[in-house]
């Protein structure tokens, strides 16, 4: 190939509508005249290496001066986000226990990574987002990098087959959907000091030429290395295989930061637990490309239920982040179903309720009087929130008060017209409502198989019109039962509803 041939040649076509560079703000860059502290050497530290428990160091009110002893912050920083994070449950492995210390004497640039997969994120993505934002509470600058360029080659780690190519308007038409949740997730927490960044790799990729990667960066790679990564090792000995393009993946995501640590000042590079040989990657090429010390990996445990499987997958599939993938109320009932025994685990690393008052609740569920689910009502309203914003938890609030059978709120067309994407809907005819028995429209519109299963319903007290319970076997529709002229709401129980649309 010739030299002047740029890599994103050979990953894909050049990309056809340009790639949306997001970006809040561009902060100075961190520690200019600070001296860098630790070394990330790529080298997995023994279990007992990190594994001391601190409380929490907290502003006192005063402002920090910039110091170089241990455990006194810089302007700006008003806690130890290692400390905050390991006792949320948060850090799964850290490439250098200096990180620690290196948090409070400079504002550090964070980054995590998200390749656009998909127009959202889901919520298994969530926690790199959570990361980020403990990171950005506590006074340093979180980069939110998308991969429109390692989009186009597909990351092995986790998966058990290469990931299918996407074309170069998908790609784009992703990075665009994904850039604005993330600005839109991390701005609202930003402050003048702390503003979000985000950013898209592709930017710098698209220049890069193969003959230039293999100089640049294949010379500093070491085979043994490479294949020693659990993901490249799991992959090779399964019957799929590895290609030769996802086992550049790693050195991909490596040079990403060796771009960001020399031109955006960034030091860490957080992931999921799976991450570890990528991030290790990295801060491996920082030491051996750019001859510095300071870059630092942190990974945390990927969300799991206690069964062990993944938090943020349902039966429909992901539970995505944006309200076009998932309406706010069928976020909120997504986390208002988790079980006990995931609740409390979950309201430490999804949100940002203070720790004591997360053990206050743990404590309160095995009492006398304890109001069941209030747990789960908490965390649903607190993700939701953080997600989706305070409009976003009262969309989802007011559909579910509206879709609880027996719920005093009186409900509205409009209402029922927000509610009608999130639960089966159908139109009838006017004139096959009023007058007509509600066992015969039970049937009719599909709520119930049969009139006889219909008899049964509310015989047990299961059958409610409008969120009132039906008693009268003989009950009739009348005019006053269709909301506002034009829809009414049946429900089965209280899992199973039907939004109906009167037309004339």
């Amino acid at each position: 190939m010739a030299s002047g041939h740029c890599l994103s040649h050979c990953l894909a076509q050049t990309c056809g509508p340009a790639l949306r560079r997001w970006s809040l703000v561009f902060a100075a860059r961190p520690g200019a005249g600070v001296k860098s502290f630790g070394a990330g050497n790529g080298a997995r530290r023994s279990a007992g290496a990190f594994v001391q428990r601190r409380s929490v160091v907290s502003c006192s009110g005063g402002a920090w001066t910039e110091a170089t002893s241990v455990g006194v912050a810089v302007q700006g920083v008003s806690r130890n986000v290692v400390d905050v994070l390991e006792e949320r449950g948060l850090i799964e492995s850290v490439t250098s226990e200096e990180l620690r210390s290196a948090c409070m004497k400079q504002r550090l640039k964070v980054y995590c990574g998200f390749d656009p997969t998909a127009e959202s994120l889901h919520l298994g993505n969530l926690l790199g987002i959570i990361v980020l934002s403990w990171f950005q509470r506590c006074g340093h600058i979180p980069v939110a990098l998308l991969g429109g360029a390692t989009a186009r080659v597909g990351d092995p780690s986790g998966k058990s087959k290469e990931r299918p190519v996407l074309d170069d308007e998908t790609i784009a038409r992703n990075s665009d959907g994904i850039g604005q949740i993330l600005a839109k997730i991390l701005e609202v927490h930003s402050d003048a000091d702390s503003k979000a960044v985000v950013l898209n790799n592709y930017d710098w990729w698209k220049e890069f030429s193969l003959l230039d990667f293999l100089r640049d960066v294949g010379k500093y790679a070491r085979v043994g290395t490479m294949m020693a990564k659990e993901s490249v090792k799991t992959r090779l000995n399964s019957e799929e295989g590895m290609s030769y393009t996802e086992f550049t993946y790693q050195l991909l995501q490596g040079y990403d930061f060796v771009h960001l640590f020399k031109e955006e000042g960034v030091s860490v590079q957080i992931g999921g637990s799976d991450q570890w040989g990528n991030i290790t990657a990295g801060t491996d090429l920082v030491r051996r490309l750019l001859q510095q010390e300071g870059a630092y990996g942190l990974t945390f445990p990927l969300l799991l239920k206690s069964d062990g499987s993944k938090f943020g997958k349902s039966e429909s599939g992901a539970i995505w982040l944006a309200p076009s993938a998932l309406s706010p109320y069928n976020f909120y009932q997504h986390l208002f179903a988790v079980p006990d025994s995931d609740v409390i685990k979950f309201m430490k690393r999804l949100t940002f309720v203070d720790i004591k008052e997360i053990e206050a609740l743990e404590a309160s569920m095995g009492q006398p009087g304890y109001a069941p689910n209030s747990a789960q009502k908490r965390l649903a309203e607190e993700v939701t929130r953080f997600v989706h914003g305070e409009q976003g938890l009262a969309e989802a609030l007011k559909a579910t008060q509206a879709l609880a059978p027996g719920a005093a709120a009186e409900l509205d067309s409009q209402a029922l017209e927000a509610i009608a994407q999130d639960v089966p809907s159908c139109s009838v005819p006017y004139s096959s409502v009023v007058g007509t028995s509600l066992i015969d429209v039970s049937v009719s519109t599909g709520l119930l198989q049969s009139k006889a299963a219909a008899r049964r319903l509310i015989k047990q007290g299961g059958l409610y019109l409008n969120n009132k319970k039906v008693d009268d076997e003989a009950k009739a529709m009348t005019a006053e039962d269709i909301i506002d002229e034009k829809i009414f709401l049946l429900s089965a129980g209280k899992k199973n509803r039907l939004v109906v649309r009167v037309i004339s």
